[in-house]
């Protein structure tokens, strides 16, 4: 689900990068009155989750793989706003430094994930919860379905982005300059796998994680438990010493992100252009797309936006590290301490302008 640098044209780029701008300002504005000692380090925690979810990879039908997004539990926990400027820290870093996503499409990647995927969990799991006691079943089940949800319509929305690039974007001969996939393609080969597996991997991790705070610490589900409660009421209480219990929780998690490379294969529409020239890829991007054939190369303007930017750890592979497993455990610690660094710096801009 992450958009590679060259699926999109410039001007979707632009587009898209143009309506993420006031969902972040706004989201800026709304924790900077909210701003206490409590959020910073929370929205660096689930920034850091939502960062760590992303690398374990699941084995999707096609052979693609795809994974959790990490959405619906911060958003329960952190509220819409927050939410939006945690998971889009976290699609940041990653496309800056490990190349997963393009920096060309971090406009993109956020609408779908970052914003749509807080505001679809918020309004679905409000609407779900109801005035349920905030240690109710029901509050759990809410949480799962509305991750659920909230993947599968970011996992729609970066299907139909890939789908209308070669019905707008073609050159003169009338071939696709940049995603090679037409809607009939890109719509059934994105949403299977989510419907299914990845969405499945969300309602779990929402549903689980939300249970075990439910026991753990329910305050921090107070964000969005009603429409008087505000990010204000998640000030220091009870529940800030357990924070070190979350924080661990978060390091056995990195710990364990090697598992996330078990899963052999590439996310649908995450190739890249030199994979278009090599019969064996391009065999399995069709297998991937129904049988549709790959075109022998690729498209001119994916293979030159693709081209904009490397990232020093692309794949989570750093090139010094001949482990495969310890460098993705080295990726996946060095990427939680770059969130970790700066929403904290984040914090700080906030605080002073505050004063």
């Amino acid at each position: 689900m992450h958009i590679p640098d060259g699926y999109l044209s410039p001007s979707s780029c632009a587009a898209l990068y143009a309506g993420s701008a006031p969902f972040w300002y706004m989201a800026l504005a709304r924790v900077k009155k909210a701003l206490h000692t409590r959020l910073v380090p929370l929205i660096s925690l689930f920034s850091a989750f939502c960062f760590l979810i992303m690398m374990f990879n699941l084995p999707l039908p096609g052979g693609t793989t795809g994974h959790a997004v990490g959405i619906g539990l911060a958003t329960v926990v952190l509220g819409p706003w927050a939410a939006m400027l945690a998971v889009s820290v976290a699609l940041v870093i990653q496309a800056l430094f490990f190349g997963d996503g393009g920096i060309t499409a971090i406009g993109a990647n956020c609408f779908n994930m970052a914003i749509v995927g807080s505001l679809v969990t918020y309004v679905c799991y409000r609407a779900m919860a109801g005035r349920s006691p905030l240690a109710s079943f029901r509050r759990v089940v809410a949480a799962g379905l509305a991750g659920y949800l909230a993947i599968n319509v970011s996992a729609l929305l970066a299907a139909i982005e890939f789908g209308i690039q070669p019905l707008l974007f073609r050159d003169a001969m009338g071939t696709p300059l940049y995603c090679p996939y037409p809607l009939s393609v890109s719509i059934p080969a994105m949403m299977i796998g989510h419907l299914t597996i990845a969405g499945m991997a969300e309602l779990i991790v929402s549903a689980g994680l939300v249970a075990l705070l439910q026991q753990s610490d329910p305050s921090l589900l107070k964000a969005t438990a009603g429409a008087a409660t505000t990010l204000k009421e998640l000030g220091p209480g009870r529940g800030t010493r357990r924070l070190h219990t979350l924080w661990a929780g978060l390091c056995t998690l990195m710990i364990l992100t090697p598992l996330g490379i078990l899963a052999v294969g590439t996310a649908w529409g995450e190739w890249v252009a030199s994979d278009f020239s090599n019969p064996a890829i391009r065999q399995q991007i069709a297998g991937a797309s129904f049988q549709q054939p790959a075109p022998e190369h690729a498209p001119k303007g994916l293979e030159q936006l693709s081209q904009v930017w490397t990232a020093p750890f692309s794949h989570y592979a750093p090139p010094y590290i001949r482990s495969a497993t310890f460098g993705y455990f080295l990726s996946a610690m060095f990427g939680a301490g770059l969130i970790i660094l700066a929403c904290s710096l984040m914090g700080q801009f906030m605080r002073g302008l505050r004063q």
